[in-house]
């Protein structure tokens, strides 16, 4: 399991900007719960695996790593092909949260038009495509670049874990209401993610 802290500063306001994104977002009672291919937060458990089984019955997914994940081959979304694996948390027998791991197909060390520097910005231009504009952009020590955006309830993480892959996180704020602290639920690693946001 990967478990991850998110902690953005602000040293302009006693209130991190995106803590109050996030406070505003959940004021206004406006429920976002689309995710992708018809997968919505708040879908009971049960209707998860019999969509997904239709979808690989129509030969839009397959089994991912291990077969713990579900896979879907993105073709013209991104600049490069690049495969797609998901797997939703569940509270209660309903989606919470989503992890969605991306990797370009054809991924080498040596090629860096198939960086996961220039995923990440192909899957934030093709988020802000599907999901609006407003990503906040804020920054790590270490790891670099992150956007964050919340719509409502629904709040969108995109990050890099390593040189090959990229993570989206998508998080019901209603259900997982310490924003500080989320995890993402396929795979065996833990990993920490401090985040200092910069004041623009």
């Amino acid at each position: 399991m990967y478990l991850l802290f998110l902690s953005i500063v602000s040293g302009c306001s006693p209130t991190a900007r995106y803590e109050r994104r996030l406070k505003q977002e959940l004021a206004k009672g406006i429920r976002y719960d689309s995710l992708f291919m018809g997968i919505y937060l708040g879908m009971p458990e049960k209707d998860f695996y019999v969509h997904c089984w239709k979808l690989n019955r129509l030969g839009l997914v397959r089994q991912g790593t291990n077969n713990t994940t579900v896979a879907y081959v993105l073709k013209n979304e991104l600049k490069h092909p690049a495969l797609m694996d998901f797997y939703p948390t569940f509270t209660d027998d309903r989606i919470s949260e989503m992890p969605v791991r991306f990797a370009y197909a054809g991924w080498a060390p040596w090629n860096k038009e198939l960086s996961s520097d220039n995923l990440q910005l192909d899957v934030l231009n093709w988020y802000k495509k599907t999901y609006g504009r407003g990503f906040m952009e804020v920054r790590h020590p270490e790891k670099g670049t992150a956007y964050i955006k919340v719509n409502g309830n629904r709040r969108i993480l995109i990050f890099k874990k390593d040189d090959l892959y990229v993570w989206a996180l998508f998080t019901d704020m209603l259900i997982n209401k310490d924003s500080l602290e989320f995890s993402t639920d396929f795979g065996n690693n833990t990993d920490t993610l401090l985040i200092e946001a910069e004041t623009k």
